[in-house]
């Protein structure tokens, strides 16, 4: 049995939700071959005010996207990323240590950018180490944290972060373009769209905008709804509110000019983007790849400067949505999408299909599963207590 480490964080949800489709195609690839452990490793093992790096994130990104922005860019190159990694393993040492210590493995598994760095370091102090894997989670505008060349396997979700890769030193032997890991269950649970509607109970005939504002309803989703409602289209609505109570609330006592549902946190999404012609949402990069596994072109309605900015490119780009900028832009977005007719919609859903990488997480479990078959790594600190130990031999009778 394999012990496989998967370290994560619950700043955005894309993280944790990798993190769970890695365990669960692992789970069904290799059932009883591998037992799977997930760790916060900035909540479980790091002081204050690390440790509420979770809480802080969506406020830090309501409330500051300039300084996000500033932070991010500030830091991504190669010295500044390399003093910032430097400066955090100083400060973090004995926690990360700890946490290795807690959890042994015969591989271990990133999937946040802030645990590659300081937790290769804390590797390389003991005498030997598992190999170690990192899944990169953004989509295009990747931050120089993702790319330590000390790791053993650096798995990419598109084509241009493996180019960044390149860009920054790293061996194209040592990456490997993946698609960004979804839930398996997710595309077993995709259903046909009048199937969908059907056990929904939503109009079968109407046109179907979905709206998403992440499991926090973050955004201004509200103010999007009303603009898509003031474009008085023929359509019907579906907004998910997530786990704001209050927003659910404000929504549901609007008197709305289209067939309209409004839905708290579900865990029902691929029923729902099976229902939809398209999705409105913010360029989360699990989001995202979600909607182009379901087919759904997207209206992409927020975007946190920085690593989201290239998630926003990447399905422009690929002519698989849009980004509209406001959530006046956006109703009109939708208006015309409306008045363009199903065939060019079909041509964007196409689009999104092509970008899609459906089997991305049992790729990136057999790619694991390969990395724990290894023997452990000797480190360079065993390599010194060696040398040192060969040098007293040869010196002392």
């Amino acid at each position: 049995m394999k012990k496989i480490l998967i370290l994560m964080s619950d700043t955005g949800g894309g993280h944790r939700a990798v993190a769970h489709a890695i365990r669960d195609a692992i789970a069904i690839r290799f059932p009883d071959q591998a037992q799977v452990e997930i760790v916060d490793g900035l909540r479980e093992y790091t002081p204050a005010p690390f440790k509420y790096a979770p809480e802080m994130y969506p406020i830090w990104i309501a409330h500051g996207k300039a300084t996000w922005r500033l932070s991010f860019y500030m830091t991504n190159s190669k010295l500044s990323a390399q003093s910032v990694n430097r400066t955090a393993y100083l400060t973090l040492e004995r926690y990360f240590k700890q946490m290795l210590r807690d959890h042994e493995a015969d591989v271990i598994v990133s999937v946040h950018l802030l645990l590659i760095s300081p937790v290769m370091d804390a590797l390389l102090s003991f005498k030997d180490r598992p190999p170690f894997v990192t899944v990169v989670t953004d989509l295009a505008s990747t931050h120089l944290f993702w790319y330590d060349p000390r790791v053993d396997r650096l798995l990419v979700p598109t084509p241009p972060t493996f180019e960044r890769g390149l860009e920054v030193g790293i061996s194209p032997e040592l990456m490997r373009v993946t698609g960004l890991p979804v839930s398996p269950s997710f595309a077993d649970l995709l259903v046909p769209q009048a199937e969908a509607r059907q056990k929904l109970g939503w109009l079968t005939d109407k046109l179907t905008v979905l709206m998403l504002g992440g499991g926090e309803g973050m955004g201004p989703l509200y103010r999007m709804a009303r603009a898509i409602n003031d474009q008085q289209l023929d359509i019907q609505l579906v907004v998910v509110a997530g786990k704001n109570k209050s927003l659910k609330h404000k929504l549901e006592s609007v008197a709305w000019d289209q067939p309209t549902w409004i839905y708290p946190f579900t865990r029902e999404m691929p029923l729902l983007m099976s229902a939809a012609d398209m999705i409105v949402t913010k360029a989360g990069a699990a989001s995202i790849s979600e909607a182009i596994t379901a087919g759904l072109p997207l209206i992409i309605s927020d975007v946190i400067p920085g690593q989201e900015t290239g998630n926003m490119q990447y399905i422009v780009q690929n002519g698989a949505g849009a980004y509209p900028g406001s959530p006046e832009e956006v109703g009109r977005t939708v208006a015309k999408w409306v008045a363009e007719g199903r065939d060019k919609l079909r041509e964007r859903a196409e689009a999104a299909r092509r970008i899609a990488v459906p089997d991305a997480a049992y790729v990136v479990a057999d790619e694991i599963m390969q990395q724990a078959q290894r023997e452990r790594i000797p480190t360079q600190r065993r390599n010194l207590l060696q040398t040192l130990g060969n040098l007293r031999h040869h010196l002392i009778p």
